[in-house]
């Protein structure tokens, strides 16, 4: 019997801004589409916050039975500078500045993008399309659009009609806004603004003399809307309904807001059942910002080498740091967050590894049963990982009870007990046992510190040989230091 039998889940669904009870369309298979990166640039952390939340729903859907198609996009093209109507291209811009081909740029950092999430333990999703290979299934549902009388073209551009679209339809129905109150906060359209409405948002842009990033249509050379990739792959993928669309909180508008009119006005059907989001991820207190320096990288998690962390940290401890929050809620990373979570992993780890020396007994003092219902209860509830880590860790109490022959447990409670710790923890929450990994970074971080104090004693003493070999001998090593204001840092390559 399939578990999905006999757990219910309920999801909170930002269409409706409530909890409700997940039924797919399709009983035992579930579609889900998840907003992906725009590879321009190195993924970002809060990013990978994003995607590690869908990663553990999926990975949840799949523990419980269901077939899952999870479909999560690459945009590689049609992504304006401030993800509206004007600007330069993203990955453009930073083909012109690199003097390089925008293809170039897409493969360098799609190549990133996937190294950092398998650093993670992300499963990969079933299908990753891409926009540039969706250019004809955009190009179909913008003519599809513009017969419905939605959209008009304009000087070779074409723009989605939103106050034609809301007589019939409810644009804003997502974000909770009124299109009478997004009028009444926007200004007047320029003279050379070809839109009819400032809330019309491009399906089409007619690509200027200098726009590298181009394709023929209609309506002559241009390139996709952003908002519109996203409609064509996942109805392409999934069907014009499926049952989860996911994404960062930042997306719901303009672009998901987008998505649902774009398909509605296509497809004349609402596309999603329900609407997930996720939320975004601070550090230290504040909004991650490369140009204030308030900024991570994942790499320099790993390594240790950002001024704001006191060692490296490896990935399984940041994706356990990252579940200990629920997905909906803002999070804050910081130096003291990570340790913390370091430690409460590897208590983790050890009373896992603590399960098989135990001494059985005819009966157990706790009802283990109960308790792994109690885990699936966490889960059932919006993937509620804090309560279920809180679990877990109820468990490691009994554990040690147990080793300390203070508690008994029985030989079926112990296979139980095992089964569910690895069930939650690997399956579900995608953790890996890195307990040798661990100390071999410390040891690491260790061994280096000291070297760094002897350069530093070197430097003083005004031995600049001496520093000079430890600097190179590191380096040979593929160990790089990276002298700053606050320090002497490194970076394992």
């Amino acid at each position: 019997m399939q578990l999905y039998k006999t757990q219910h889940l309920k999801v909170y669904n930002s269409l409706s801004g409530q909890k409700e009870l997940f039924t797919p369309i399709h009983e035992g298979a579930i579609g889900m589409y998840v907003c992906g990166p725009t590879v321009y640039s190195n993924v970002h952390l809060g990013n990978c916050r994003t995607f590690m939340s869908f990663d553990m729903i999926f990975r949840y859907f799949k523990h419980l039975g269901y077939k899952v198609r999870y479909v999560r996009n690459i945009t590689d093209a049609g992504h304006l500078e401030n993800d509206a109507e004007d600007g330069e291209d993203k990955i453009a811009k930073k083909a012109r500045l690199e003097r390089i081909e925008p293809m170039e740029v897409v493969q360098r950092y799609t190549v990133d993008f996937h190294t950092i999430l398998q650093k993670f333990n992300f499963l990969p999703p079933s299908i990753e399309p891409t926009a540039t290979g969706h250019i004809i299934e955009q190009i179909e549902i913008i003519k599809e659009i513009l017969a419905k009388g939605f959209a008009y073209e304009v000087n070779g551009s074409v723009y989605f009609d939103v106050p034609k679209f809301n007589e019939t339809h409810n644009y804003g129905k997502l974000s909770g806004r009124k299109l009478e109150d997004m009028i009444a906060n926007t200004r007047e359209l320029a003279a050379q603004d070809d839109k009819h409405s400032p809330q019309d948002f491009a399906l089409w842009k007619k690509a200027e003399p200098q726009h590298i990033m181009r394709w023929p249509s209609p309506w002559g050379d241009g390139f996709p809307g952003w908002h519109l990739e996203c409609t064509a792959m996942s109805t392409k993928y999934l069907g014009e309904t499926f049952d989860i669309h996911g994404g960062g909180m930042d997306l719901k508008f303009p672009h998901h807001e987008c998505e649902i009119a774009q398909a509605e006005a296509s497809n004349g059907v609402s596309p999603v059942n329900y609407w997930l989001h996720a939320n975004m991820l601070t550090l230290n207190g504040k909004k991650m910002a490369k140009s204030t320096g308030n900024n991570i990288l994942p790499d320099e998690i790993f390594s240790g080498s950002n001024p704001l962390l006191s060692k490296a940290f490896s990935p399984t401890v940041v994706r356990f740091f990252m579940m200990q929050a629920h997905y909906t809620s803002i999070l804050d990373l910081s130096n003291d967050a990570l340790l913390a979570s370091e430690k409460g992993f590897l208590k983790l780890m050890e009373a896992l590894n603590t399960i098989d020396k135990l001494e059985t007994n005819r009966s157990s003092d706790f009802d283990f049963k109960a308790w792994q219902q109690k885990c699936y209860d966490a889960m059932n509830d919006d993937f509620n990982t804090p309560t279920l880590i809180a679990h877990l860790f109820e468990a490691v109490k009994h554990i040690n009870a147990i080793k300390d022959n203070k508690e008994s447990i029985s030989e079926t409670d112990k296979i139980l007990l095992k089964d569910t710790f690895n069930a939650f923890i690997f399956d579900i929450l995608g953790l890996e046992d890195k307990n040798d990994a661990n100390a071999d970074s410390d040891k690491l971080s260790g061994v280096v510190a000291l070297l760094i104090q002897l350069r530093k004693e070197a430097r003083d003493n005004k031995d600049f040989a001496t520093s000079d070999v430890i600097r190179d001998q590191l380096a040979a090593l593929g160990i790089q230091l990276k002298d700053g204001k606050d320090g002497t840092t490194f970076n394992v390559s």
